[in-house]
């Protein structure tokens, strides 16, 4: 086994790698971009080193620096993660011409997958099943053209390299193919490089279907069942989850011993898993699925299967990397139980899912997984963290096992309403709202079904009276209450004759809210919601709801919804209505701690009146235009929200 690796990545994948490196004792080194100085994948590691500015290409795809920063601090071999190098064959080369261990398949492997349509014909030559299409290297319009009028519409036009959704266009009609092949080749060749493409038969209710393989280096090669990863938006995966529901053994039998047939046409080594498309037009058939490519390297989702195998993907990277056998046989490697992966990501679903940057004020996760469930949380971030525009915006991966199908996504849905995060839009109530869709939860998915029901899915309902009195209640820190607490600033403070109130401000979208808040002897807080609503709307809520307050905002959780208020500056607020009139008004209950002026004083705009101390800070008081003191609220006075506490005796001076 290795002594030392550098991990070539960054994010929840680097932090997955560490933690399975230190459980076999080697130790590990972290390359980081200058927005990844304070990452925590660079805290976990033993050692760290700086590699280049924030853009990834000066940075994560500097394969010289990489190695550079590897031979540097004597680590023996370099784990390139997901994405980023982990399939560029040139950066292999340059890794073993460095003496290093790449720990991952060989360069050749790597070509001959890296292109669509050569990976396709070797696949044809090894007696794996493709989609019926067009996979040669001619490319005239005419040609293109003539063939998908021969395989039959409608055909799938795809970008030759890469993916992720990038140069693919379905095409229903020959008259639309001379435009549709123009938009495919103008995204390829602004992705990739490579405008080259490949037309195959569109499958009209297609299952995006893929098998773990593993290979040694010593011919070995065995497969660790299936994925299904069907649930997809532009393309990309959103749920994945293992087994494929309504998988029959006939299939599975014919599309594992595929995929090991495809591992073994490249003398495969290390993590790979090979995808097919299915039709599940009329159920799943053994003879109605099709190789579609190969993903030399750790997937995404591998949690899910090492969640139904038990098998760590990444320990056994190391060990056939280091030289090792694999370190199970084909029959010792069981199914158990069903899997499921959620990928929580900063992003906007309503918006076309359009990614959102933000500070992960607050991030909470389950405490402990849900009844009759295990539960991972893969993660690369902390409270506190960035999302930086520079890099995906994953925060995490949520996966839960069980003994079954429905007991796993029962455990899935609350796993996911028990999750909080504040500070950035995130997709939580989507993944939810997809988890609880009728026709995921029968397993009868395809890759568009989320296009189908995707106005369902992404629409959140606004946010109920209750919600707004729980953000209402947040919002005027009533929190604070107890024995530990000031009670001067707590709502739960004593008051003489009147129970103390606060009135608080709010604004969700467009809309003004306006409420007023007091203790009640009970311990129970009132929230009395006076706008926008025609007429007062009472809430008792005898705890504090689950909320977040960060700066300027509050955000109120309900299920896997999370609400965000725009809390207005009280002082801010009180500053502009006082600049307009003869008096200035508490902006909040209090106490006046100083008074730095009497009455009979000529003062001017901005000058230091005097001080309010409320929630457990000191607020300075200033006089909000020039003029001459009438009347000044005395020191040591408990006032409440409202109360007059300068007098002015001219509007302006």
């Amino acid at each position: 086994m290795f002594g030392k690796i550098l991990i070539a990545n960054r994010g929840e994948i680097a932090c997955r790698v560490i933690r399975t490196a230190r459980k076999l004792g080697v130790r590990t080194v972290a390359v980081y971009s200058d927005a990844d100085a304070r990452a925590l994948h660079v805290e976990m590691a033993d050692e760290a080193v700086h590699i280049g500015p924030s853009p990834v290409g000066d940075s994560y795809l500097r394969g010289d620096r990489i190695i550079a920063a590897a031979l540097a601090t004597g680590a023996e071999a370099i784990h390139p993660g997901y994405g980023f190098l982990s399939e560029n064959p040139d950066f292999v080369d340059q890794v073993t011409a460095a003496g290093l261990i790449f720990i991952g398949p060989s360069a050749a492997s790597i070509r001959a997958m890296g292109l669509k349509d050569a990976a396709k014909r070797l696949m044809e030559k090894a007696g794996v099943p493709v989609v019926p299409g067009y996979h040669g290297e001619a490319q005239e319009i005419v040609l293109l053209a003539t063939k998908a009028r021969e395989i039959g519409y409608p055909v799938l036009i795809k970008a030759r390299a890469g993916g992720g959704g990038k140069g693919m266009r379905r095409v229903d009609h020959p008259d639309d193919f001379s435009e549709a092949l123009s938009g495919a080749r103008r995204e390829a060749k602004a992705a990739f490089g490579d405008d080259r493409v490949l037309v195959e038969k569109y499958v009209d209710k297609p299952r995006h279907i893929e098998v773990q393989v593993f290979g040694d280096n010593f011919g070995n090669v065995v497969h660790l069942f299936e994925r299904d990863c069907s649930a997809q938006r532009r393309h990309q995966k959103v749920i994945e989850e293992g087994p494929a529901p309504g998988m029959t053994p006939a299939l599975r039998k014919a599309m594992t011993e595929a995929a090991v047939k495809a591992a073994k046409a490249i003398s495969y080594s290390g993590a790979g898993t090979i995808e097919f498309i299915v039709d599940a037009s009329e159920a799943l058939k053994a003879d109605r699925f099709w190789f579609m490519e190969m993903n030399t390297r750790l997937q995404v989702e591998h949690p899910v299967t090492e969640m139904v195998t038990g098998v760590d993907l990444v320990e056994w990277q190391l060990r056939v990397a280091a030289g090792e056998k694999l370190p199970k046989a084909q029959n010792e490697i069981a199914l158990a139980g069903h899997a499921f992966e959620a990928r929580i990501y900063a992003e906007d679903a309503a918006k076309g899912f359009l990614p959102a940057t933000g500070t992960l004020y607050h991030l909470k996760f389950p405490d402990t997984p849900p009844e009759d469930a295990a539960m991972r949380i893969e993660t690369g971030v902390r409270a506190g963290d960035a999302i930086s525009p520079f890099y995906d915006p994953m925060i995490a991966k949520l996966v839960v096992h069980a003994r079954d199908r429905t007991t796993a996504l029962g455990a899935l849905r609350k796993a996911l309403a028990r999750t909080e995060v504040a500070g950035s839009t995130v997709n939580t109530a989507f993944l939810a709202a997809l988890a609880a869709d009728a026709d995921f939860a029968a397993g009868d998915i395809d890759t568009g079904l989320i296009g189908r029901h995707q106005d369902a899915l992404v629409a959140v309902p606004p946010p109920s009276d209750e919600a707004i009195a729980a953000a209402a209640l947040a919002a005027t820190d009533a929190s604070t209450a107890g024995p530990a607490a000031d009670p001067w600033s707590s709502l739960a403070g004593y008051a003489h004759f009147h129970t103390l109130a606060r009135r608080t401000r709010l604004r969700y979208g467009e809309e003004n809210i306006l409420a007023r808040v007091s203790a009640r002897p009970d311990g129970r807080f009132q929230v009395a919601l006076e706008a926008p609503h025609d007429a007062i709307n009472a809430h008792d809520l005898r705890s504090m709801p689950r909320s977040a307050r960060w700066p300027g905002h509050v955000t109120v959780f309900e299920g896997a919804v999370g609400y965000t208020f725009t809390v207005p500056d009280p002082l801010a607020k009180a500053d502009e209505a006082a600049a307009a009139s003869d008096s200035l008004r508490a902006p909040m209950p209090g106490l006046v701690k100083l008074v730095r002026a009497a009455a009979g004083d000529t003062v001017i705009k901005g000058q230091p009146l005097l001080i309010l101390e409320a929630m457990k800070m000191e607020h300075t008081i200033a006089a909000p235009h020039d003029g001459v003191i009438a009347e000044i609220a005395a020191e040591g006075a408990q006032v409440s929200d409202g109360t007059v506490l300068v007098r002015f005796e001219d509007a302006r001076g």
